[in-house]
């Protein structure tokens, strides 16, 4: 069974403008469904398209099935059948031995950057770096999901 464990935060912004970066990768992600209990996103990132099939959060904590698809499917399924879609841009940083995923968001969600990181117990230990700032794990409208529908511009 698929498991994802995962908390977010969001992202002093002076902190992380000061931050040496690695390069980031540019993502399009849309969504065919968007129910609270199950969720459909294709996602498209330099050359590669997973579909991804999520269950309801409890905690910080959801079953996650992903899958490798051909680009061009992906391509045509957020073309048809995705009715809102997140882009944004993804930088990998490691601190005090985990890997934190960036997210700088563009478009309509542009100004919100949210620190996730993937646990393996929802008890882990692990180091906030400087550049954290407040946690939003619990929070739904920071759902990748909840923002392809009302994005961070229309309620910031």
């Amino acid at each position: 069974m698929g498991k994802e464990i995962e908390r977010k935060f969001l992202v002093d912004h002076a902190k992380w403008s000061q931050l040496d970066k690695p390069l980031g990768r540019e993502f399009r992600q849309g969504y065919i469904s968007i129910n609270p209990d199950k969720t459909v996103r294709v996602r498209i990132a330099e050359g590669q398209a997973w579909l991804t099939i999520k269950g309801i959060t409890t905690g910080a904590t959801r079953l996650e099935y992903e899958y490798e698809i051909p680009v061009a499917e992906a391509a045509e399924l957020l073309n048809h059948f995705a009715d809102d879609e997140v882009q944004k841009t993804r930088y990998l940083i490691e601190y005090a031995t985990k890997i934190w995923e960036i997210d700088v968001f563009d478009g309509e969600n542009e100004g919100l950057i949210i620190a996730e990181i993937e646990l393996e117990t929802e008890q882990d230990a692990f180091e906030l770096p400087e550049w954290i700032a407040e946690e939003v794990t619990d929070d739904e409208r920071y759902y990748n999901s909840n923002l392809s529908i009302k994005p961070f511009k229309l309620w910031h």
